[in-house]
């Protein structure tokens, strides 16, 4: 692979990672209610997520999805559930936030985190799609397994460092005591983004 057909795929996946969506609302919502550090586990969990679709589809995701149609339905409908799941959590979390005192939350919050960024990039099936439609630009048929790698790897490195970019951004000293004062419209809006996203989904 050339150095110049690598930044075109480096170029269309940063481009695909800052798009503002669920994924970006999922890991402001953990940062705010959580702390940098869960902030910072949701993008590591979600670059993970992205990283085994594009890791998948380099190693031919893309023909089982077409020999199993159904399978497709099946983490269209998956992830239209679990987005409207997490909208409805945050319209009910209205103005909550624990970064009061980050000093006593709960253990079981850095599992939520991790659990949120991985599963919002999992069942969302379009990411398996982007991968397709990108790699199949510059994979040939007999190429050598290290360079489909080097395809996949770059997209799940791009995608974790930006989140992780993203979390640490919105934790900065700076930015958070903005952030908490709109709290709850945060949580409203997160939550609305996220119930006509997950309409979306099952509606194209």
């Amino acid at each position: 692979m050339t150095f110049t057909a690598w930044l075109s795929v480096a170029s269309i996946c940063l481009l695909g990672a800052v798009s503002p969506g669920p994924s970006l609302a999922v890991v402001l919502r953990h940062t705010l209610q959580g702390s940098r550090r869960n902030g910072m586990l949701t993008g590591l969990a979600h670059g993970a997520g992205v990283g085994l679709y594009a890791f998948l589809v380099a190693l031919g995701l893309g023909g089982l999805l077409e020999q199993l149609p159904w399978l497709y339905e099946v983490l269209i409908y998956a992830g239209a559930a679990y987005l409207a799941w997490m909208g409805w959590k945050a319209l009910k979390a209205g103005s909550g936030s624990q970064l009061d005192n980050p000093s006593g939350l709960p253990a079981a919050s850095a599992v939520s985190a991790m659990r949120d960024g991985f599963l919002v990039a999992f069942l969302n099936p379009k990411i398996a799609i982007f991968f397709i439609a990108l790699f199949a630009q510059f994979i040939q048929p007999g190429q050598a397994l290290e360079a489909k790698l080097i395809l996949a790897a770059t997209a799940w490195l791009i995608d974790t460092g930006w989140y992780l970019l993203v979390a640490y951004g919105l934790s900065h000293s700076l930015v958070l005591p903005c952030l908490q004062k709109h709290t709850a419209w945060i949580n409203r809006i997160t939550g609305v983004l996220l119930l006509l996203l997950a309409l979306r989904v099952v509606t194209l």
